[in-house]
């Protein structure tokens, strides 16, 4: 087959993959504990990475936007450029595209070296569906730790703004933090706090298909580990731009 051929058919299957992760869902109680394991595994684990990648975001932010309001006299707006940077933007997608690495890398190797191994098979033979055992849980898992890892990610930013605003341009820690709150409309925490959901929906799956899906020794999987970080990333930073092209007009 041709690379279209191949790109449409691999696309088919990812489909055929999220129909049966939508149907099975309801059974997601009969595998509760991998579940549970799977959010610790996400959430717990990731709660460093994430912090540093939001505090660290919100740091620069006030200093590269407070360094050009100061020259307009305007260090007053560093606190509503950071806070809604933080939430309707750069927060979701920091945390996206620090879980596409970490989970989607995660995911894919640990389905793939099962596919490998004939575990998945293995399973099949024992009528016990792996995605009801295996990619349903994930999926949920994500589903349920994306968003708190994302306010996570927002706070640390909006605060680590807040000190080096402070810091470097003499503002006022209270004022600050009034401003940052104040700032946020509903239309912002509505946009801010669902991309989570896709993003969590999307890492997940998109990785336990390519996970599901190798071949190919060694080689086959490591191919598809990149394939499932890089193919995740991208749709991180498509749905962003249409939620904030898109669904921010229609609100």
């Amino acid at each position: 087959m041709t690379r279209f051929q191949n790109m449409i058919a691999g696309l088919q299957e990812y489909s055929l993959l999220v129909r049966d992760i939508i149907i099975g869902f309801s059974k997601i109680k009969e595998n509760w504990n991998e579940t549970i394991q799977e959010m610790y595994l996400i959430g717990t684990k990731s709660f460093y990475l994430i912090f540093l990648g939001g505090l660290f975001t919100g740091v620069i932010l006030a200093i590269e936007t407070g360094h050009q309001l100061e020259t307009f006299g305007a260090t007053s707006w560093i606190a509503k450029t950071v806070s809604l940077g933080m939430v309707r933007e750069l927060g979701p997608v920091i945390t996206g595209l620090l879980l596409a690495a970490r989970t989607g890398a995660k995911n894919t190797s640990e389905l793939g070296a099962m596919q490998l191994s004939e575990q998945i098979d293995a399973l099949r033979a024992f009528g016990v569906s792996p995605v009801e055992k295996l990619v349903i849980p994930r999926t949920a898992a994500a589903l349920a730790m994306f968003l708190p890892l994302t306010l996570i990610a927002d706070l640390v930013g909006i605060v680590g703004g807040m000190l080096v605003s402070n810091q470097t341009f003499n503002s006022d820690l209270n004022t600050f933090w009034h401003t940052a709150v104040i700032s946020l409309k509903m239309k912002d925490l509505f946009v801010g706090f669902l991309k989570p959901f896709f993003f969590g929906f999307f890492i997940a799956t998109i990785s336990s298909y390519y996970g599901l899906t190798t071949k190919g020794g060694t080689t086959g999987l490591g191919k598809n580990t990149i394939n499932a970080v890089v193919y995740s990333s991208a749709i991180i930073l498509v749905l962003d731009f249409v939620f904030t092209k898109v669904v921010w007009e229609l609100l």
